[in-house]
C-alpha cells in the first residue's frame, strides 16, 4: 500500500503543471524533481558500513556562492598609512575606521599591509592558525587581459561583463567566452563526472545542493541532489488533497492537456518519482536523531549556519553513503549593495556587516563540527561570487564591478597568507578597467578553480577537459591546496 506522505497521482502532476505553467513550467518542474532524486542506480553497495569519521580518503569541496556581488574592498582592506590613506579617499563614505581593522600576515607579499573587515573576528583566527587563505583579486577572463587590451579589444572581454545573472553562470562554469547555451554544464559538474568513479555508491548524487538549483553542479552523468535544512525533501501529497512538487501547486487541474501529454511527461515523471523516493528515504535514514553538532552551531541559527549544519551531518553520514568525494553548494544572499552598505558615520556596522559577521561564525562553527570528526584535512571550503564592486562610493552604496577577493578554507589549505597579486589600489590606474575601480582580475576563475580540483583528484591531463581555456594562463595550480 502506498503511503499518503508520498502518494501522488502522475495525471495530477501532469495536468496541474501544464495548465498552471505550460510546457516550459512543467519541464522546469520536472528538472526540480530530478534534483530531488539524482541517482544512477538503486543497487546498494556490498561492503559493509563503516563506523566513525569519514574514511581517510574521502574529500569534499564546498561552494559558498556570495549572490549579488561582494563588496571584497571592504572584506580585505590595506592598513599600511599610506595605503589606507588611499582607500579611504577614494572609499569616501564606506571607508571602514582604521582603528577598527583585523591586521593579518601576508608573507611573501608586494610589501602593503592588509587586515579583514572588523566583523570577521573567527576567520581572523582561523587565518592566523593557518586554516584559512586569501585568495586576492579573482575574476572571470577567457584569457589574461591588460588594461591596454581591455580598452582596444572588447572582443576579449567576457560576455555580459557587469551582468549578475551573466557572471554568476560564468562563475560557475569557469567559461567566460561562450553563452551557457553552448557549455551547458558547470565546473563542479564536470568535476563530479570525472571523479565519480571514486564512489562506491550510485544510490544518492556526489553532487548536493543546499540552496536550489545552480549552474556550478550541472554535470553531463551527475545531476545535483537537493537537500533542506532539515533533511531530504519529500514528495507529499494524496489523492484528495491539493499536491506540491518542490512548490508546485497541482489544485487547479487541466483533463484535457494532461491526457494530450500524458504518454511523454508521465514516464518522465514516474521515473524520476521512484528514484526520489528511494533517495529521500535513504538520506532519510542516515540524517536521523540529535544533530551531533549542535554545540558548535550554537547560536548560528541563520539561513548560512542551517545550511553548513546540514553539510556537516552530511559529511558525517560517509560510513552510511558510501561516497569518496562531495560537492555541495550552498549560498549567501544580500550583497547587492547600491545602498545602505554601511550606517554613515559608523562604517564597521550595518548591511555589509551583518552579512561578513554571519559568514565568519558560520564558518567557524564548521570548522569546529569538522575538527570534531578529524575530518578538517578532508573537506575544503572555498568562495565565488557575480564579482566584485566599485572601489569608490555612489553615496552610501557601491555599484557593479569585476575582480574580488575570495577566502579558501580548511586544513588541506596552506593558510595564514594571501595568494595572488592585489590590484593597484588607484582609481583610474593601471588595474582599473574604467575610473571606478573596477578591478581587471589578476587571476582567473580558471586558475583557481583548478587548484581546488587538482585537490580533489583531477589529474593534470584532465584538468583541461574540465577548463578548456586553462592553457591561455601561466598558473594551473596557485599553490594554496596541500598536496
Amino acid at each position: 500500500m502506498k503511503s499518503k506522505t508520498h502518494d501522488l497521482s502522475r495525471r495530477r502532476f501532469v495536468g496541474a503543471c501544464c495548465a498552471s505553467v505550460g510546457t516550459t513550467g512543467l519541464l522546469s518542474s520536472l528538472a526540480q524533481l530530478r534534483l530531488m532524486g539524482a541517482a544512477a542506480s538503486p543497487d546498494a553497495p556490498a561492503a559493509p558500513p563503516r563506523a566513525g569519521a569519514p574514511a581517510p580518503d574521502f574529500k569534499a569541496l564546498v561552494c559558498l556562492f556570495f549572490a549579488g556581488g561582494n563588496d571584497a574592498n571592504n572584506l580585505v582592506v590595506p592598513a599600511d598609512t599610506a595605503g589606507y590613506a588611499a582607500y579611504a579617499t577614494a572609499r569616501g563614505a564606506l571607508a571602514l575606521p582604521q582603528s577598527s581593522l583585523l591586521p593579518i600576515a601576508t608573507p611573501g607579499g608586494d610589501g602593503r599591509s592588509w587586515a579583514l573587515h572588523p566583523a570577521m573576528t573567527e576567520l581572523k583566527a582561523l587565518y592566523d592558525g593557518g586554516r584559512l587563505a586569501v585568495m586576492a583579486n579573482v575574476g572571470t577572463l577567457s584569457q589574461p587581459l591588460t588594461k591596454a587590451l581591455y580598452t582596444s579589444r572588447p572582443d576579449l572581454r567576457p560576455r555580459q561583463l557587469f551582468s549578475h545573472n551573466d557572471q554568476q553562470v560564468e562563475w560557475q562554469t569557469s567559461i567566460a567566452d561562450r553563452p551557457f547555451s553552448e557549455v551547458a554544464t558547470g565546473w563542479g559538474g564536470r568535476v563530479a563526472d570525472l571523479v565519480d568513479a571514486f564512489n562506491a555508491n550510485n544510490r544518492i548524487s556526489m553532487s548536493m545542493t543546499l540552496n536550489g538549483q545552480n549552474s556550478f553542479q550541472i554535470g553531463r552523468r551527475v545531476q545535483q541532489y537537493a537537500v533542506g535544512t532539515g533533511g531530504s525533501v519529500a514528495l507529499t501529497g494524496s489523492a484528495g488533497t491539493p499536491t506540491s512538487v518542490n512548490g508546485v501547486r497541482t489544485s487547479a487541474l487541466n483533463d484535457a492537456l494532461a491526457v494530450q501529454n500524458a504518454n511523454l511527461l508521465e514516464t518522465a515523471f514516474g521515473g524520476l518519482t521512484s528514484r526520489a523516493l528511494g533517495t529521500s528515504s535513504l538520506l532519510s535514514s542516515v540524517i536521523t536523531g540529535t544533530s551531533p553538532f549542535a554545540a558548535a552551531f550554537n547560536g548560528v541559527n541563520t539561513s548560512l549556519g542551517q545550511q553548513l549544519h546540514m553539510v556537516a551531518r552530511l559529511v558525517n553520514a560517509q560510513d552510511k553513503l558510501y561516497l569518496k568525494r562531495q560537492i555541495f553548494f550552498v549560498r549567501i544572499g544580500g550583497f547587492d549593495l547600491h545602498d545602505n552598505q554601511v550606517v554613515l558615520g559608523n562604517t564597521a556596522n550595518g548591511a555589509h556587516s551583518n552579512i561578513l559577521r554571519d559568514i565568519s561564525r558560520s564558518l567557524a562553527a564548521f570548522n569546529q563540527a569538522m575538527n570534531q570528526i578529524s575530518a578538517q584535512n578532508q573537506v575544503t571550503v572555498f568562495t565565488a561570487s557575480d564579482f566584485g564592486r566599485t572601489f569608490n562610493t555612489n553615496g552610501d552604496g557601491s555599484d557593479h564591478g569585476w575582480g574580488s577577493h575570495h577566502l579558501v578554507m580548511g586544513g588541506a589549505v596552506r593558510g595564514g597568507t594571501m595568494y595572488g597579486q592585489m590590484p593597484v589600489q588607484a582609481l583610474g590606474g593601471p588595474d582599473d578597467s574604467g575610473g571606478r575601480g573596477t578591478w581587471i582580475p589578476t587571476t582567473s576563475v580558471d586558475e583557481y578553480a583548478a587548484t581546488l580540483a587538482r585537490w580533489f583528484g583531477v589529474s593534470a591531463t584532465n584538468l583541461p577537459t574540465i577548463f578548456p581555456n586553462l592553457g591561455r594562463f601561466a598558473r594551473p595550480d596557485l599553490g594554496f591546496m596541500s598536496a
